[in-house]
């Protein structure tokens, strides 16, 4: 093994698949929604590794901070140490950025105006502060590649925190009866469906180059 590539879900990483399947020395993870699950579950694959991967990637959806990103950008961060991976991003296309790691989801576009001016980031996702960490315990250099699934000025079309589980998954039934109240948000659910499976797409296209070059 010499990448791994993490996921906090399978829809994220379902375009990627067909790209991993190509590369035998590269190995998906799905690691579950927020720090807790993340570590738990890099810790555990690696514990269980026979030998550790050169590079671990933290990867999936964010969502935009920085009102210039666009649905589909694919945005990264590393330390000053992995220049080679850095210029394989940016040669794929993807932008430098600065992120942070929130236990919540950012739901609105004051949420997200909130967070770029406490934090100064351009991107918010919920896994890559956890997994990052423990990358360093094991001395595995670790870099996060993130796709845009909706832009600063966007509100979502639920409320997915009020919808999810103690495990932070989302729980169907409530999700069902979400919708079976406001059914006029249902256009709104298709059309997050379609960016987020483009941006699961670009995000794949440009993890093809980096593991390819």
């Amino acid at each position: 093994m010499s990448t791994l590539v993490c996921f906090a879900l399978k829809e994220e990483a379902a375009p990627f698949h067909k790209v991993a399947a190509r590369h035998p020395g590269v190995v998906t993870l799905i690691v579950g929604i927020g720090r807790a699950n993340a570590e738990k579950s890099v810790r555990s694959f690696l514990g269980n590794a026979g030998a550790p991967p050169q590079l671990v990637l933290t990867c999936g959806f964010a969502g935009g901070l920085n009102p210039d990103l666009k649905i589909g950008d694919v945005i990264f961060e590393i330390g000053n140490r992995q220049l080679e991976i850095g210029n394989r991003l940016l040669t794929a296309g993807a932008k430098p950025v600065k992120f942070t790691c929130t236990d919540r989801i950012a739901i609105t576009a004051m949420d997200k105006w909130k967070l770029c001016l406490d934090t100064g980031a351009d991107a918010v996702e919920m896994e890559s502060v956890a997994i990052h960490a423990v990358c360093a315990q094991k001395k595995i250099p670790c870099v996060t590649v993130r796709v845009i699934s909706d832009t600063a000025h966007e509100d979502l079309p639920l409320d997915f925190n009020a919808l999810a589980k103690a495990d932070k998954s989302i729980d169907f039934g409530k999700l069902a009866w979400a919708i079976a109240k406001s059914p006029q948000k249902i256009p709104q659910l298709l059309a997050f469906g379609k960016k987020t499976k483009f941006a699961a797409e670009r995000l794949a296209e440009v993890l093809g180059k980096i593991i390819s070059a």
